[in-house]
């Protein structure tokens, strides 16, 4: 099989396994360092010492170039195919509303997000890195979100046939406040308001902090509303106490969707908040909170439990077209 395939496939696969950020690094490294190469020059073993090449992917190369699947991807295919739930919704989905670059916390350019997007038959994808007092996930100024702005106008420009939303995962102050400045989310077409600290904070002051989120006339989704961590390398955190329904009321009566986080070690909302935010008459996005190329398909999980739960596919905003959904996000 072609190298550069199998080495960028490889990559996929490790990162919608969650695996280390390291691995799925190198794999992306190796296949950037051997694009354009002849067999030639693959077959020869000086090409061990070409930066971005180690053991791992020279083997890799070699099966490839020998006409087999190469060992590692084989093993990774089984592993990880195994692993993707089955669901008639996940069918209807046309995009995601939450993804990030290496601009802030994510893994690569904008760029392979993009293709990746595409390749899943996306028709649009919002860019949504993280706001600037999220220091440790390198959140974006205003001078950085406004360059980014620019970014993002050229790709659509350029017409890659999946349309990329402008957009940030902008972080829930203490008082409820966003963090950006407020003419900048203006300019967005897409806003995820989030909160990232202060998890624990006391039930009446949490509640009254999201539903001022959810309140905001610049807010159209509430991501990974309970914080809460159920497995994975991160380990476990409990869900944020609130009222659930005086959070969802705020939600259904400005119109703001409730996230359904496609990530399995978020599993966020639980189903119990999920039937509230139903019966209450939300509308919801199902996005996958992808961090590398491969996490965008891992919007399995949210549509398997969506419609497990029972969500209405016409609920969904993210199963809309692109002339509804920017109708809705105004």
């Amino acid at each position: 099989m072609n190298p550069h395939d199998a080495l960028t496939e490889i990559a996929t696969l490790l990162e919608r396994e969650r695996s280390s950020r390291y691995k799925s690094k190198a794999f992306r490294a190796a296949a950037d360092a051997i694009a354009g190469l002849g067999d030639e020059e693959l077959r020869d073993p000086a090409l061990r010492r070409r930066p971005g090449i180690g053991d791992s992917t020279f083997a890799v190369i070699q099966e490839a170039l020998a006409g087999r699947v190469p060992g590692y991807l084989a093993d990774l295919r089984e592993r990880v195919g195994g692993q993707q739930p089955a669901s008639t919704l996940r069918g209807l989905l046309r995009g995601d509303l939450h993804m990030h670059s290496e601009w802030s916390d994510g893994l690569t350019p904008i760029d392979l997000m993009l293709d990746a997007a595409r390749a899943l038959g996306h028709e649009y994808v919002a860019l949504t890195d993280h706001s600037p007092r999220l220091r440790v996930a390198r959140g974006l100024s205003p001078e950085r979100l406004r360059e980014q702005l620019g970014v993002v106008a050229g790709m659509n420009a350029a017409g890659s046939g999946t349309v990329l939303l402008s957009g940030i995962e902008v972080d829930i102050l203490e008082d409820g406040g966003l963090d950006q400045e407020a003419d900048l989310l203006d300019e967005l077409d897409v806003v995820v308001a989030s909160a990232h600290s202060k998890l624990r904070m006391e039930h009446g002051q949490m509640t009254r902090r999201l539903v001022a989120a959810a309140s905001d006339p610049r807010v159209n989704v509430l991501g990974h509303v309970t914080g809460r961590l159920v497995e994975g390398a991160r380990g476990t955190r409990p869900p944020s106490t609130f009222d659930a329904r005086a959070v969802f009321d705020a939600c259904a009566e400005n119109g703001v969707a409730v996230e359904i986080n496609s990530r399995p070690e978020r599993q966020d909302p639980p189903d119990d908040l999920i039937a509230l935010a139903l019966e209450i008459g939300c509308l919801f996005s199902i996005d996958s909170d992808a961090h590398a190329p491969g996490q965008l398909s891992l919007l399995d999980y949210g549509a398997e439990r969506a419609e497990r739960c029972g969500v209405p596919p016409e609920r969904i905003v993210t199963t809309w077209s692109l002339d509804r959904l920017r109708t809705w996000l105004g």
